[in-house]
């Protein structure tokens, strides 16, 4: 039995590395990161060209119907770019929650939408999943109104919906323009994904009917196995700049590469990051095939993924010595991107504690 990609996914991997060569430069991403822009419309045309928004939405809907393990290879490249687009909740989160517990009409007006890359659908599941943080959080009433506020929301800056998750584990569809509805950006350290925040005061919301903590659950797996990807994406950029500095930057007559504190530097950082990729294309398989596993090995790949690419990340920047701190080179964009991915949906302590108690080691 052969545990690889198949040639179908080595195609969509090869085909989105070398479309994301040509349409973000890091001359792009650094232009996207000093002016704030919640969406790079070339970026995200590429991405619509290539047919990433469509990859998990079903074929009866404009899709592919491809597998998470298939996102996880373009969130593994999205990684790699840093690129400067929507990705986990308008391509990820929100075709999973409305394929798996919106109702037909749900499904029939926005899955196509999302398909096409016609809109964007911001994501707030931020406190069902991770935890509650300055007292935010989403109450629905029964007469489907909502109330409260929401942090960490990803893909919220240009988004034309919204997926809210409510303090019971409800699941809500809420339009962007909806009365009550106030939305503002949220900032983190990493400028190329921007967050939002969102504050609801008697907002009408449309209820997801089959949705449930179980669906829930699902879409945190699916959340953390793909920020796994893209760390792993980042951290092989970071290797293999610093590889490539380590060839030309020269020191006392030679090239730093050749000194073996330096090598030993770059072999620890391929040595701890290399590993990752089973753990997170498994975890990214399991979601569809072993559905009963996919939590607990969505866990371990995301705080796996958290720590060895902030080793990466640190030795990497280490072996450019100085320069490794200016904008010139860059390296800070996927820096910041590996310590924003450590965080968003639990760090790695929440998210070891989570996988504690899905075995029974602690009590929930």
């Amino acid at each position: 039995m052969e545990f690889a990609l198949s040639a179908d996914q080595k195609l969509l991997q090869d085909s989105l590395r070398r479309a994301l060569e040509r349409a973000c430069p890091l001359d792009r991403v650094r232009r996207v990161a000093a002016d704030d822009l919640p969406l790079d419309r070339e970026v995200w045309r590429t991405l619509c060209e290539v047919g990433v928004p469509a990859l998990l939405v079903p074929e009866a809907f404009g899709g592919l119907d491809l597998s998470l393990l298939d996102a996880a290879l373009a969130a593994e490249e999205l990684g790699r770019h840093v690129a400067p687009t929507p990705f986990l909740g308008t391509a990820v989160l929100a075709p999973l929650a409305l394929r798996e517990a919106g109702s037909a009409a749900q499904q029939d007006e926005w899955l196509p939408r999302l398909a096409a890359g016609e809109c964007i659908a911001g994501v707030a599941i931020a406190e069902a999943v991770a935890g509650a943080r300055d007292g935010a959080g989403v109450t629905a009433h029964v007469d489907g109104m909502l109330d409260g506020s929401a942090l960490f929301v990803l893909d919220a800056g240009a988004a034309d919906v919204f997926i809210v998750a409510d303090r019971a584990g409800g699941l809500h569809l809420v339009r962007a323009d909806a009365q009550g509805l106030t939305r503002g950006a949220l900032r983190s350290i990493d400028a190329t994904r921007p967050l939002g925040e969102l504050h609801f005061a008697q907002v009408k919301a449309e209820r997801l009917p089959n949705a449930s903590p179980v669906t829930l659950a699902r879409l945190r797996s699916a959340g953390w196995a793909l920020l796994a990807a893209d760390t792993l994406g980042a951290g092989e950029a970071m290797i293999g700049q610093a590889v490539a500095y380590a060839k030309e930057r020269r020191q006392f007559g030679r090239v730093i590469g050749s000194f073996q504190a330096v090598k030993h530097l770059c072999a620890e950082m391929a040595a701890g990051l290399e590993p990752g990729r089973a753990l997170v294309w498994y975890a990214a398989h399991a979601f569809d095939a072993l559905p009963d596993e996919a939590a607990l090995l969505a866990a371990h790949a995301k705080s796996h993924l958290s720590e060895t690419g902030t080793f990466v990340a640190r030795t990497a920047t280490e072996v450019h010595g100085g320069m490794g701190i200016t904008d010139l080179l860059g390296l800070h964009y996927w820096f910041k991107r590996i310590g924003f991915n450590r965080q968003l949906l639990g760090g790695p302590e929440r998210v070891r504690h989570l996988a504690a108690e899905m075995q029974g080691l602690v009590a929930a």
